[in-house]
């Protein structure tokens, strides 16, 4: 990037040191693929991390951890219920489709009850009462819910607690894709367990956060498990020198450095959005801003080496990351206040 001051994505951010040191520690010899004594550590670590008993695997996309989790709960004639402007509808290139064998997407939108692409029970339930109950018509499976949201924005344990009574009165799965899930918990206080309160299965992002190339498949069914190790083989996941996945995420819980992170970006958000008044499109809860800006103010904002991409024709999007700095974030909430 040419640009000095990088707000495009957490995607674009610098590894860790930590995780760096990490996978040079575990660059020795042992088992291939998941047999290493650092995979064998990960059901327990996560176990601890959420407070109720998980299998966790690592993979090396989100796409294919939100994928596999998803087709362990959903059959190829069936449907999961997701945001309209959900990741896995929007940015994985057909990859749900793909890895369920054709099952359908069924898209909710905000106008069915939600804000800031977040689901309701009521909002789930509108989409889908009307589908007849018979072969003619697909049926929903599961849920998919995003922490935080494509907007930034956060479900409460409260909100989780009853999308998760709703999916278990349907019979139905209960999906989290947590790409920012770090930063919706720095949000909610820190806790893991209450930023993925009740949900079936999660998709640990760590690669925004600090990672280089693991995320991690938690599952809180043993025997999802066991189907999606099968799943991952067959979908080229199974890497043979799987102890370098599982070193990054290690390092990223070891004393919290996945939450410490997470903060330092939701503070940098928070002093860019002191810039912002009148202008956010929405509450900043994690580390994503959207603001309304002209197509001239964000060529300003750009002459002054500020990267970020715009959202539509009257908007911009700008991410912070593990390692923005102070003055980037303060100098950039100026630049807008200037405007």
């Amino acid at each position: 990037m040419n640009q000095t001051m990088p707000f495009l994505s957490d995607n674009a951010a610098a590894v860790h040191p930590r995780v760096w040191e990490a996978m040079r520690a575990a660059d020795f010899a042992d088992n291939p693929y998941d047999g290493d004594a650092l995979s064998a550590q990960l059901d327990a670590r996560f176990t601890d991390l959420f407070g109720r008993e998980c299998a966790a695997l690592w993979v090396a996309t989100g796409t294919a951890a939100n994928c596999l989790a998803l087709a362990t709960m959903c059959q190829p004639h069936g449907g999961v219920v997701c945001h309209e402007e959900a990741h896995i509808e929007v940015d994985e290139g057909g990859a749900p489709g793909f890895y369920l064998h054709g099952a359908k997407l069924m898209l909710c939108a905000d106008a069915h009850g939600g804000e800031g692409a977040k689901l309701t029970p009521d909002g789930i339930a509108a989409l889908i009462d009307p589908i007849r109950d018979d072969v003619h018509q697909v049926q929903p499976h599961a849920i998919a819910v995003t922490q935080a949201s494509e907007y930034g924005r956060t479900y409460s344990a409260e909100e989780l607690a009853a999308l998760s009574a709703f999916a278990k009165a349907r019979g139905l799965g209960l999906h989290m894709d947590g790409a920012r899930f770090a930063n919706a918990a720095a949000f909610l206080g820190g806790s893991a367990a209450d930023a993925a309160f009740g949900v079936d299965s999660l998709a640990f992002g760590f690669i925004k956060n600090g990672g280089m190339s693991a995320e991690a498949v938690v599952l809180f069914d043993p025997e999802a498990a066991a189907q999606v190790k099968y799943r991952r083989k067959r979908a080229g996941h199974l890497q043979c020198k799987g102890r370098y996945l599982a070193a990054q995420i290690l390092a990223m819980l070891d004393g919290d450095l996945w939450l410490a992170n997470a903060r330092h970006a939701n503070v940098a958000a928070l002093e860019i959005a002191g810039g912002c008044t009148g202008r956010l499109m929405h509450p900043v809860e994690a580390n994503e801003l959207f603001v309304r800006l002209t197509l001239r103010e964000r060529e300003a904002l750009r002459a002054q080496g500020f990267a970020f991409y715009d959202w539509g024709a009257d908007a911009a999007r700008f991410v912070t990351a593990w390692n923005t700095s102070a003055e980037d974030a303060s100098a950039l909430g100026k630049a807008i206040a200037s405007l």
